[in-house]
């Protein structure tokens, strides 16, 4: 499978197909990823998807430094599937020189959470999204749901761009101990992974409590547990 850091070249072949659909990822690819493209797949003819590590969203140049990448174990894992083309560009084939991120007004959605927690986030993240949905033009457009908070922004975006394409988001995926695969998985040791899976027990626990009791009684009895 070939991987194209050109647009231009992705749009001269996808001229005459009549239903696009994209899937953008930052690429370390996993079964998470895969569903998300078995879904794209059922409703258009042809799927782009995007293999790109945003350096603009990321606010911790360590982070971005140590992200995974894999093209050749990425296009390895997606050989299996037809009617799929592979956007795999560089910074330059995305970004003019010194281009800066733009600035939006999405409101208290990227104050909370992991928007605040990461100044910026959400702006590279809507800036990289905008050009992509602007690049191909896709009719369907789709996101995993373990990015909730993205999932609202990115609708939110389309709104404010007129843009006309549907973002459909995608069932989390998770792993056997109910953690949501995710390629930053591998960076926890043992102990901070037996903690995580704890955190998705606890969750369900208040979810099931959440009926039947008010919230200081919830997080009463979740911290006595955790």
């Amino acid at each position: 499978m070939r991987a194209y850091s050109s647009y231009k070249d992705i749009v001269k072949l996808v001229k005459k197909v009549d239903s696009i659909g994209l899937v953008p990822t930052m690429g370390s690819l996993h079964d998470g990823h895969l569903s998300i493209i078995k879904k794209a797949l059922i409703k258009n003819d042809i799927v782009i998807v995007s293999i790109y590590v945003n350096p603009k969203q990321f606010n911790d140049s360590k982070d971005l430094k140590k992200y995974p990448r894999n093209l050749e174990d990425d296009l390895e894992k997606i050989k299996i599937f037809n009617n799929i083309i592979v956007y795999a560009p560089n910074d330059r084939d995305v970004y003019n020189e010194r281009e800066e991120v733009k600035k939006y007004n999405f409101g208290e959605i990227t104050e909370i959470m992991e928007g605040k927690l990461r100044p910026g986030h959400f702006n590279g993240v809507a800036t990289v999204v905008e050009k992509l949905l602007v690049m191909f033009k896709p009719n369907n457009a789709y996101f995993g749901e373990k990015d909730f908070q993205q999932l609202i922004l990115i609708k939110e975006l389309v709104k404010k761009i007129k843009l006309d394409v549907n973002i459909i988001g995608c069932e989390t995926i998770r792993e056997s101990d109910g953690l949501a695969m995710s390629s930053r998985n591998k960076f926890l040791n043992k102990s901070e992974r037996k903690c995580a899976g704890r955190i998705i027990e606890l969750l369900g626990k208040a979810k099931k409590m959440y009926k039947t009791s008010s919230l200081k009684a919830i997080k009463s009895d979740i911290l006595k547990q955790a």
